[in-house]
C-alpha cells in the first residue's frame, strides 16, 4: 500500500498546500485506489502522481465542508469522460447523495459507470474484498467521520523445501496445502497444510480522520494502527482557538497516536497561517510522539506488509 497526499492544507488553498485529499493505492489489487476526501483541484493534483482516475473505485468523504468535497464533481465527471466504465462507490455523511446528484444534474454531467452513494453513520462497518472499514463519528462543527481500514490477516508462506524433503511433488496439492487443508498422498500418508505454513502475515491497519477536536473516538479508531492520518490545523499554543473552531493541535494529534499505541502519525490539514514554518508543528508533535511525519502535497508514504 502507498498513501499519496494530494492536498494537505486547511480551509482554503495556499501556494504551499492544496485543500484536503489523500489516496491509498493497493499494489496487490491491480492498482485499485481509494480516495479520502476530494477538495477543489484534486483531479489536477492527481496528474502529478502515478495515480489514475480509472483505478479509483472507492471514495471516502469525512465531512461536507467545501475544502473536502468541492473537487468531487470534477473527479466523477472526468473519470467518465476518460471512458471508465467500472463501478465506483462513494461513502460519506448524510447529504452527500443530494450534493452529488444536484452537481451532476445541474451541470448536465452523464456518468458512463454505475455510481453508488452510501451515507454512513456512527459505528458503521463495511467489508470490501479482504478489507474491513470501520466508521466513527468525530467532533466537528458538522457531522465528521473517521475511517479505520483493517486488512485481514493472510496465511503464511508455504514451506516448499519441507514438502520437497517429504517427497511431495509441486502441483495442485500445493494449492490445497496453502489453504491449510489436509491431503492424502499416493503412498497413503496424510499431511496437514497447517504444518507447512510459515508465520501468519499480519494485516495492515490505517486510520484516516476527518476534521475534529481531540476526542476518545479518534483513539478508538487509531488503536494499534500502522499509520494514523490526523489533522493538525493549529499549533500547541493555540489550543483554545482549535477548540473554538472544532479542530486539533499538533500536540493533540500526537496524544491520540500515543494513547492509541499507533506505529506512526502523519499530520495534515495544516493552516495556511504557518506557511513555510509548518515544521514547527512537526517538532511540537515529535516531543510527544517521535514517529511523526508532516505531510506535504504530492508526498507519499509506503505501508509495508
Amino acid at each position: 500500500m502507498e498513501l499519496y497526499f494530494l492536498g494537505t492544507g486547511a480551509g482554503i488553498p495556499s501556494k504551499q498546500r492544496n485543500v484536503s485529499a489523500a489516496a491509498l493505492r493497493f499494489f496487490n489489487d491491480q492498482g485499485s485506489t481509494w480516495l479520502f476526501d476530494c477538495g477543489e483541484a484534486t483531479q489536477h493534483q492527481i496528474l502529478y502522481t502515478p495515480l489514475k482516475l480509472s483505478k479509483i473505485d472507492k471514495i471516502f468523504i469525512t465531512h461536507l465542508h467545501g475544502d473536502h468535497i468541492y473537487g468531487l464533481p470534477g473527479v466523477l465527471g472526468s473519470r467518465s469522460f476518460q471512458g471508465t466504465e467500472t463501478p465506483l462507490t462513494l461513502f460519506g455523511p448524510k447529504g452527500l447523495k443530494d450534493f452529488v446528484q444536484t452537481s451532476l444534474s445541474v451541470s448536465g454531467t452523464f456518468l458512463r459507470y454505475r455510481l453508488e452513494v452510501v451515507e454512513v453513520e456512527d459505528g458503521a462497518v463495511f467489508k470490501e474484498r479482504n478489507t474491513v472499514i470501520k466508521v466513527k463519528k468525530l467532533v466537528h462543527g458538522i457531522p465528521s467521520f473517521g475511517y479505520r481500514i483493517e486488512e485481514e490477516n493472510q496465511a503464511g508462506s508455504l514451506q516448499v523445501d519441507k514438502l520437497k524433503a517429504l517427497g511431495v511433488p509441486p502441483g495442485p496439492l500445493y494449492g490445497q496445502l496453502k489453504e491449510g487443508k489436509q491431503i492424502q498422498l499416493e503412498d497413503g500418508r496424510f499431511i496437514n497444510g497447517k504444518d507447512f505454513l510459515g508465520p501468519c502475515k499480519k494485516g495492515r491497519k490505517i486510520a484516516v480522520l476527518g476534521d475534529t477536536r481531540y476526542t476518545e473516538a479518534a483513539i478508538e479508531l487509531a488503536k494499534d494502527v500502522d499509520v494514523l492520518v490526523h489533522e493538525a490545523t493549529f499549533g500547541a499554543h493555540e489550543q483554545e482557538l482549535a477548540h473554538q473552531y472544532y479542530h486539533s493541535t499538533s500536540v493533540q494529534a500526537a496524544k491520540v497516536a500515543k494513547m492509541a499505541e499507533a506505529s506512526s502519525l502523519i499530520l495534515t490539514h495544516i493552516s495556511s497561517r504557518y506557511g513555510e514554518n509548518a515544521d514547527r508543528l512537526l517538532n511540537e508533535a515529535k516531543e510527544q510522539f517521535v514517529n511523526t511525519y508532516l505531510a506535504k502535497d504530492l508526498w507519499s508514504y509506503s505501508i509495508q506488509p
